[in-house]
């Protein structure tokens, strides 16, 4: 029966050490007069692709297909240089970790999206718009913002320094909850030593 069958919301993502990710919303004390809804520790990560409703069949095929593209990579390291209002800085929404471009995750990214497109088992789109690595720390409460002046919006351009090695890509499945979505890693495959 095809109304039974269990779908899951997958994607593919980067996962990042404890450390960086406490460092990372230690902002929130800097910029606790921001109507912000902040992201939780558990649900930080750099996402690399999203597939959307995948049945068991499909993701039995999306952990196959990761396992085969992370023996293609090697480890790299990744850097956030910066904290920023996102996607602009004139009409913010949110509150993005950036870096400099990274030639590695940008080719690991193509990798992955290549691999699911190309399987003819999934359904996958892959994005139309380019890729970009950024992590959003917090999302802005547009109602409450849009009661303040753009005057009072605290100056959110902080350089920061963070670095870390990517050694494994994650197949992860998010649950909507009432206090929001939920992340929970399914599989990690590690990237070829």
């Amino acid at each position: 029966n095809e109304t039974a069958m269990k779908l899951h919301r997958i994607f593919i993502a980067i996962n990042l050490p404890e450390d960086v990710k406490n460092k990372l919303l230690s902002y929130q004390e800097k910029w606790s007069e921001l109507p912000a809804r902040w992201t939780t520790l558990e649900n930080l990560h750099l996402t690399l692709a999203f597939l959307g409703n995948t049945s068991d069949q499909e993701l039995a095929e999306v952990c196959k297909l990761m396992q085969i593209v992370g023996e293609r990579h090697q480890p790299f390291s990744l850097e956030f240089t910066k904290i920023v209002y996102g996607p602009d800085q004139r009409r913010p929404s949110m509150i993005w970790a950036t870096g400099e471009k990274s030639s590695e995750l940008t080719v690991l990214q193509k990798g992955v999206e290549t691999a699911l497109a190309e399987s003819s088992e999934i359904h996958y789109r892959s994005e139309k718009r380019p890729y970009t690595s950024h992590l959003t720390l917090a999302r802005l409460k547009t109602f409450e913002l849009q009661r303040m002046e753009t005057e009072e919006l605290p100056n959110v351009n902080e350089e920061i320094s963070l670095s870390f090695k990517v050694t494994s890509i994650e197949v992860m499945e998010s649950t909507l909850r009432r206090s929001g979505a939920q992340y929970t890693i399914l599989q990690s495959f590690m990237l070829k030593q």
